[in-house]
């Protein structure tokens, strides 16, 4: 990761544009990048914690509690989001007006009591799956601190080095979502049963070990917070502006003037970044759900392949960060958020159903030996007892399996490699975007609500795509997204002018 931050850093902001003025020394340039740079592994972390469990909450969520279905699949996997929305704003205010030492190591111990829980859902003679939305609400509740991860690095940065440091904290993101899956795909080898420990109730398996690491990960994150992290704010010419949270280190601060920062800009951008999470949210609950229908895939299957695909996606993504810094700068953030938009809308729009091969129909206790056939053959079939293997395919309890056609495997990975590129362009680029209209103000709150928009999104994201995917089926679903991303690519047209930074709005850049 070494040659994605370098770029940003090898040029000290020592002198300024006015003569004989210094912007900052050496050494508290030294130390507002090393800060930064917790930052970037603060973000790391939190994405391993919360991606290494992604692919195998449904398998689990299967075995431990089997009246859950891809409906309630859809509240565990909100329910993350909804903590997240909840506690973004509230982390945000906080770090405005005390250092942000104080709601980092608060956010991060939550998160850590939260993925012990998860490693405990099984444990309770009845209710598991209500367990499970409460460890997961939790977990969310945790990483509401990215709203304070991101508002520090837009604050501690000049104009000219915010869209690099944005990148980079996306590729940091990225990269725990490429470790995440990675390791629960190897987790896979501990199998189902895994390792119990009787004396403390603990089963360490393929789908508690995960969770355990992630707590182990938080713990790492509170040391390095305590031992290198030190507040730092500047403005966009990068000269050190005085704030509650900020300890001189020998600077004079500088006062920026009380222009007000554009509330149509804002609320854009906010609503911009829903669509784009509400789409992504999507795609990430719908992948183990529609591959185990389509494919046929076993539980482990699922976990397994899905995580090398998204850790294939988490690659590609890396590649796009570094990329999307270099072509900034002769394009703008603006159309590359135009094309993000377009590449996402494009690969959706491959995932619709066509041809005439149907998947394989899974029926619970009864021997399926049948090929799919037009008419529904419930009623003459016959039992054949017990049975022992994992029962697999469509489930004959969606009516859609019947008479949609298969999503072939090369459609599914096409989409997964569009998607891959589309939405971390999308991502960086908004983030971007909504630091620079903001300007030097401080970014908690501001930070707080694009979080909590976001958090929206993936809330109602994976309840919208479980109920529509459920009853309707793949087809329903992925025509309703390419319809929603037409219309924020219209509403992007409409706001494009607006989305300019707040120094460039006042012409003092």
């Amino acid at each position: 990761m070494a040659s994605v931050v370098d770029d940003d850093e090898c040029s000290p902001l020592l002198p300024s544009s006015d003569v004989g003025v210094i912007v900052e020394t050496q050494q508290v340039h030294k130390s507002r990048w090393w800060s930064i740079r917790v930052m970037y592994l603060t973000m790391f972390l939190s994405s391993v914690g919360f991606s290494i469990v992604v692919t195998s909450i449904w398998p689990y969520l299967q075995k431990i509690d089997p009246s859950a279905d891809t409906s309630f699949l859809g509240w565990v996997i909100a329910s993350y989001s909804l903590g997240q929305m909840v506690a973004s704003p509230l982390f945000g205010l906080w770090s405005n007006y005390r250092p942000r030492r104080e709601p980092l190591v608060v956010s991060i111990s939550i998160l850590v009591a939260a993925s012990c829980l998860y490693g405990y859902v099984h444990v309770p003679a009845s209710h598991n799956k209500y367990y499970m939305l409460i460890s997961r609400a939790l977990v969310g509740f945790g990483s509401g601190n990215v709203a304070v991860v991101r508002s520090y690095v837009a604050g501690a940065t000049s104009l000219s080095e915010r869209t690099g440091a944005m990148a980079n904290i996306s590729a940091f993101q990225a990269v725990g979502f490429i470790l995440g899956p990675a390791f629960q795909a190897v987790f896979t080898l501990i199998g189902e049963e895994g390792v119990t420990f009787s004396a403390i109730a603990l089963q360490v398996n393929m789908y508690t070990a995960p969770s355990l690491m992630g707590a182990f990960l938080g713990i790492v994150n509170i040391i390095l917070i305590f031992a290198i992290f030190r507040e730092h704010r500047v403005d966009d010419h990068g000269r050190h502006v005085g704030s509650l949270n900020y300890e001189s280190e020998g600077t004079d601060p500088v006062r920026d003037g009380e222009e007000p920062v554009d509330l149509v800009a804002v609320i854009s951008s906010n609503i911009l970044f829903f669509i784009i999470l509400f789409i992504f949210a999507i795609f990430e609950t719908i992948s183990t759900p529609l591959t185990m229908d389509m494919y046929a895939w076993t539980r482990t299957q699922a976990v397994f392949y899905n995580g090398i695909i998204l850790a294939a996606i988490g690659v590609e993504s890396v590649l796009v960060f570094i990329t999307v810094k270099i072509v900034s700068k002769r394009t703008g953030e603006r159309i590359l958020l135009l094309g993000g938009l377009l590449t996402i809308w494009v690969g959706f729009f491959i995932l619709l159903p066509w041809g005439n091969q149907y998947p394989s129909i899974q029926w619970r206790d009864i021997q399926n030996t049948t090929k799919h056939n037009s008419t529904f053959l419930v009623s003459s079939l016959s039992t054949s007892g017990n049975q022992t293997v994992e029962p697999v395919g469509c489930p004959a309890t969606q009516a859609w399996c019947f008479y949609t056609p298969i999503i072939h495997l090369s459609q599914y990975i096409t989409s997964d490699a569009l998607i891959g590129l589309g939405y971390p362009v999308c991502s960086v680029m908004c983030y971007t975007l909504y630091s620079k209209v903001i300007g030097p103000k401080p970014q908690g709150v501001y930070m707080g609500w694009l979080t909590a928009a976001g958090s929206a999104a993936r809330t109602l994201g994976p309840v919208f795509v479980s109920e529509i995917y459920t009853h309707l089926g793949p087809r329903w679903t992925f025509g309703i997204i390419c319809g929603i991303i037409t219309s924020s690519l219209m509403h992007l047209a409409a706001v494009y002018k607006r989305l300019i930074a707040f120094s460039v709005r006042y012409g003092k850049i």
